[in-house]
């Protein structure tokens, strides 16, 4: 199978050509421009153009014959690359069609870890263990890790973990053999216009999986949201059964015993690693795999790029850009501080059609709690829609805190850099959160 990537150096389409190639599939593609990702794929041997021009997938098709082309969700219908394909009758798709191929070909059991926030820790948690107890695993992860490509195929590999994402509907496209759902929380207002829309799409994502792990508050969620239109969660999940952990029960000795022997920072980070030793327990008993040994590997679990990543001295970068992902981020920042440390926080807003939802300008009200200092950037822009953009400062004000909390609207500007460098010398522990330019600025001007 011959396979071109549109937009390869992307954190869905790079693991996927990664995994291709390990697969024995001739792999090729094109980007806007460089960058690690695709560096790394080049480095690989696999043949990558710069620009995504007619000319450009001319000209590396008549070096590589390819018959099928994977694209992105955000790739035009007018695009070069979609034109190409109709004018030489090549197959053109999205991801989860190739995805689906290799797992039935290499006849893999899907394990997708799914849900709102929490899905590339939880997936790089399952991949980590495995590798750790030398178990043959394949695997895609949205993102770079210390310990392996983000897409892997590894011969022999019963089981293929998979960072299996909402946007797009993409999670609609599978049904896998088990699914790992952390937590559910409205999201991606462009692609689901409301909460409803949002949960009953779980519903159906449910019902095409052989089996569900979550958590009690993923329950309740659901309940709440679906009696607001006199719905039954029980009824229309229609007989599927979903394996609910109980979480904060003084009873439950499962959820005791875990919590007991898992010592990763992070509540959250700690809850996820509860489904994972769980997940692995119940739902992959044929590997026969010791819990404490499981637990060792768990607890040596060094995290994933751009997830409170330590990026120097007191400077992390993470991913979160939503109220309950920067509520958890900051509450496993509070617990590396020292004593009297100061917490400093840059952040970037991702998507101005999200600014506007009214649940994310809520939740904005009460996650910044704790923090000495915000410095709040121009929100990063990403398949916008016509509303007016809202600025720092209109964002700052809706977030309307009544504590001490000092903010700041900022931009990447040289006086920012200066900024944050004093404070780093001061001894203070600074974050930069956000899924757009942030992460990229403050490595390139801050350490």
């Amino acid at each position: 199978m011959n396979i071109y990537f549109s937009g390869i150096g992307g954190s869905g389409l790079c693991p996927l050509a990664h995994l291709s190639l390990d697969c024995g599939y001739q792999v090729c593609g094109s980007d806007a421009q460089i960058s690690s990702n695709t560096q790394e794929l080049i480095a690989r041997g696999i043949n990558i153009s710069i620009g995504q021009s007619m000319e450009e997938i001319q000209e590396t098709y008549q070096e590589t014959p390819f018959d099928w082309i994977i694209c992105t969700s955000a790739l035009p219908q007018n695009h070069p690359h979609r034109v190409f394909a109709d004018q030489n009758n090549i197959k053109i798709t999205k991801r989860h069609e190739l995805i689906n191929t290799i797992v039935k070909d290499k006849s893999l059991k899907m394990i997708a870890v799914a849900g709102t926030h929490g899905k590339t820790t939880t997936t790089g948690m399952l991949v980590w263990i495995f590798k750790q107890l030398n178990i043959p695993i394949s695997y895609l992860i949205g993102t770079n890790i210390s310990y392996g490509q983000s897409g892997e195929y590894t011969q022999d590999s019963k089981y293929f973990v998979y960072e299996c994402d909402e946007f797009d509907r993409n999670m609609l496209n599978f049904a896998p053999y088990l699914a790992i759902v952390p937590s559910l929380d409205y999201d991606h207002p462009d692609t689901y216009k409301t909460e409803k829309d949002y949960c009953e799409s779980f519903i159906q994502f449910f019902s095409q999986c052989q089996s569900v792990i979550s958590w009690q508050v993923v329950e309740n969620y659901l309940n709440i949201v679906f009696e607001k239109y006199n719905l039954s969660f029980s009824r229309m999940l229609d007989g599927k059964e979903i394996y609910f952990l109980q979480d904060n029960e003084p009873n439950n000795q499962e959820y005791f015993l875990t919590t007991k022997w898992i010592t990763l920072d992070g509540i959250l980070k700690r809850r996820n690693g509860i489904l994972c030793v769980i997940a692995i327990m119940n739902f992959l008993g044929d590997l026969k795999l010791d819990v404490d040994n499981i637990f060792i590997e768990l607890n040596s679990f060094p995290g994933t790029q751009r997830r409170f990543e330590k990026l120097a001295t007191n400077l992390y970068s993470d991913y979160g850009h939503h109220p309950t992902e920067i509520i958890a981020t900051l509450q496993m920042a509070t617990e590396s501080l020292s004593q009297n440390q100061k917490l400093i926080l840059v952040y970037q807003p991702h998507q101005n059609l999200r600014q506007h939802d009214i649940d994310i300008q809520n939740g904005y009200k009460n996650c910044f709690l704790g923090m000495d200092k915000v410095y709040w950037l121009p929100t990063h822009l990403s398949r916008e829609s016509d509303l007016s953009i809202l600025t720092p400062k209109d964002l700052i004000k809706i977030s309307n805190h009544s504590t001490d909390l000092v903010f700041e609207a900022s931009k990447m500007t040289k006086k920012l850099i200066t900024t944050i460098k004093n404070h780093l010398r001061n001894g203070d522990l600074v974050l930069v959160m956000g899924a757009g330019s942030v992460d990229g600025w403050a490595r390139e001007n801050l350490i």
